[in-house]
């Protein structure tokens, strides 16, 4: 039986530094890793606003997923990291947004810090395909 890796990249500068894919499917499953709020210029987008950082982690977790063949509808687990989580409800509405009516399996949680000071929230997601 071949066993397949797809590989997709955001184009992050981080990724062949730290050596990591954005998104790995193999087979029916697809990780997507923990996605910041970088901007296609390689800058943070939406300084201070949890709501526009979830957005745009969304857009580029979105985007690897289609790259890999797969679709918000296939999400089946969220993880939301925030440096804050008192303004979880700030990330819950743009989580909301896009999975009302797919409502997979969702963990907030609080860190430290990550990479870079100005992120204030990262994702993480997992899909599987029919």
């Amino acid at each position: 039986m071949e066993r397949v890796r797809q590989m997709v990249s955001s184009g992050s500068p981080l990724e062949p530094h730290i050596g990591f894919s954005r998104a790995v499917r193999k087979g029916k499953h697809v990780a997507v890793a923990g996605t910041a709020p970088i901007g296609v210029d390689g800058t943070t987008v939406g300084h201070g606003d949890v709501y526009a950082q979830t957005v745009r982690c969304l857009d580029i977790a979105e985007a690897a997923l289609e790259e890999a063949g797969a679709s918000l509808e296939d999400v089946v687990r969220t993880r939301i990291m925030l440096t804050d989580v008192t303004r979880w409800k700030e990330a819950a509405r743009a989580h909301g947004e896009r999975f009302a009516s797919v409502r997979p399996a969702c963990t907030f949680v609080e860190v430290a810090r990550f990479i870079d000071a100005d992120w204030l929230v990262e994702l993480e997601l997992d899909a599987i395909l029919d």
